[in-house]
């Protein structure tokens, strides 16, 4: 669900082949990531989307603070316009469109959904950045886009409940992704990964934080049943999903590979589909032949050559 941690790991110096500790860090940041749309909509039982986008990032920034204040001098604030982009478009954004999308969509389709960051990245990469790209990952991205495609507009038949439109927020979150990766990959390629984070999370959370007190935050806390259940939820999405998650996928890309370490984005999809049959969502082979085409897509964009 974080665009960082897709993009700001260095290659090692010397790639080693993944032991047994890699692949059980591996599968453990599968279920960690592949639980955070669960927990998106467990948290919108009692919080508005804003709330819980709100709630995300401020929690994440709490987090991150320390780490900040811990690396201030490493920062190139010469450059806080691509620090405030890629907070913006690698966790602010994303965090709004993800819980808004989620009060209409499956958690699992939110989750395969999220599956199309490589394909943007990409995409945008060419388009914008000046990135080359063989025919064969062009189409990929057009087998991708066929996936998600009939995840939506057939989302309907598929007796998907909620309208399958809220889908297409899901897409932009993770264009966002995309813009973050490259502008990490373009503007801020010498800078620590973890510093980067910090510096973003920290900058899009502390307005996200004041922001939550002008709404009926307190009120829901004090007064609904569940409340402080839902706010663990987002506690558990916050701290697990965003912050710990993006640092052991930094360790797992120094420890293995790059390669490696994209192969989480072909578990992910299938941990939201099974959270997602777990709290009883209708999963048709719709969404299967849909999630099908997107991993299709991705394994393509992902080859070498």
């Amino acid at each position: 669900m974080n665009a960082t941690r897709k993009t700001a790991a260095k290659p090692a110096v010397q790639e080693q082949e993944p032991d047994l500790v890699s692949w059980i860090i591996l599968v453990t940041l599968s279920l960690i990531w592949g639980s955070s749309y669960i927990l998106i909509k467990k948290s919108l039982v009692v919080y508005s989307s804003t709330q819980v986008a709100c709630l995300r990032l401020a929690i994440s920034a709490i987090c991150f603070l320390p780490v900040l204040l811990w690396q201030f001098r490493q920062v190139d604030w010469s450059r806080w316009r691509f620090l405030l982009l890629v907070g913006l478009t690698g966790t602010g954004i994303p965090a709004f469109m993800f819980a808004i999308a989620q009060t209409e969509i499956s958690s699992s389709m939110a989750g395969v959904l999220n599956s199309l960051v490589p394909l943007f990245t990409l995409v945008l990469g060419v388009l914008l950045f000046g990135a080359k790209a063989p025919w064969v990952k062009l189409l990929g991205v057009l087998i991708g886009l066929a996936g998600a495609a009939m995840l939506i507009l057939l989302g309907k038949e598929a007796g998907a409940e909620g309208n399958p439109w809220y889908g297409l927020l899901v897409i932009v979150g993770c264009i966002c992704y995309a813009i973050s990766s490259n502008t990490v990959g373009t503007f801020l390629r010498d800078m620590k990964a973890l510093v980067i984070s910090a510096a973003s999370f920290t900058i899009v959370g502390i307005p996200a934080f004041a922001y939550l007190f002008r709404t009926d935050f307190l009120h829901k806390l004090e007064l609904q049943t569940g409340a402080w259940e839902a706010l663990g939820y987002v506690a558990l999405l916050s701290v697990f999903g965003t912050v710990l998650a993006s640092l052991i996928f930094f360790q797992l890309v120094q420890r293995t590979s790059p390669v490696f370490a994209s192969m989480i984005s072909y578990l992910v999809p299938a941990v939201a589909v099974s959270w997602g049959f777990v709290d009883g969502e209708n999963i048709s082979m719709i969404h299967f032949i849909g999630m099908g085409l997107i991993l299709s897509g991705v394994y393509l964009v992902k080859k070498k050559g």
